[in-house]
């Protein structure tokens, strides 16, 4: 967990929403941060783990929780503990890897999720039972999701996310946002390729704009810190 004076500082120097992690399980940190004032709290295994058992109960707070997953059956745990945005992450080499190809098993997780996701929207409530006890979640989730044909939270991809291009994939594949690791930030002109995947974020089915966004852009590695900004519709 960042140290309490520094989330401070952050929050007076911006104004836009403040998220910040704890350790999975250390539901104190979680309460400090809560008790900052932040505007989300990500229960991350990036920052470590300090309950191996078990995920804090995200229903015992007011300020929404950030959780990461590689398949569906750890979306649904997280959602059923009261998570309210769910980013579906690569493996950890990714925040350390300045390979830009570590796009590929994000996508391959994005895809994964959303094509499980359409399998039980077309599944009939024998099925839709037998998938929540295999899951061991509760069937009235399963059945919410069946209903509305996704997921009922914020669904963001993450990881070797560098480009507009990139940005726009994942929103066609049905992504709600991003994450941006803060490699970003070593760009010759960092705004410049934020404000780019943004517009590309906005205008994800746009080719003309997705065109316009990508002109101009820096075309190289740079490692990644750990950190991350996160853009939505």
């Amino acid at each position: 967990m960042p140290t309490p004076d520094l989330i401070k500082e952050i929050k007076q120097a911006v104004s836009i929403p403040v998220m910040a992690r704890v350790r999975v399980g250390h539901f104190v940190e979680a309460q400090i941060l809560e008790a900052i004032g932040v505007d989300y709290v990500d229960e991350s295994e990036l920052l470590g783990i300090a309950d191996n058992d078990n995920y804090i109960n995200k229903r015992n707070f007011c300020v929404p929780f950030a959780c990461g997953c590689k398949h569906l059956e750890e979306a649904f745990m997280r959602v059923t503990e009261g998570a309210t945005i769910i980013w579906m992450q690569g493996s950890r080499s990714w925040w350390n890897s300045s390979r830009p190809d570590s796009i590929v098993e994000t996508v391959q997780i994005v895809r994964s999720v959303m094509m499980e996701v359409r399998n039980l929207t077309n599944a009939d409530e024998d099925e839709v039972f037998t998938f929540a006890k295999k899951m061991a979640v509760p069937y009235d989730l399963v059945a919410q999701i069946r209903q509305i044909g996704r997921l009922p939270v914020l669904l963001f991809a993450a990881g070797g996310i560098w480009t507009p291009a990139d940005a726009a994939l994942m929103m066609q594949l049905g992504c709600d946002g991003v994450y941006i690791g803060s490699e970003i930030f070593s760009c010759v002109d960092p705004y410049k390729q934020v404000q780019a995947i943004v517009q590309a974020v906005k205008h994800y089915n746009d080719p003309h704009v997705l065109a316009e966004s990508s002109s101009g852009l820096e075309d190289t590695e740079s490692e990644d810190d750990g950190g991350f900004i996160a853009y939505l519709v």
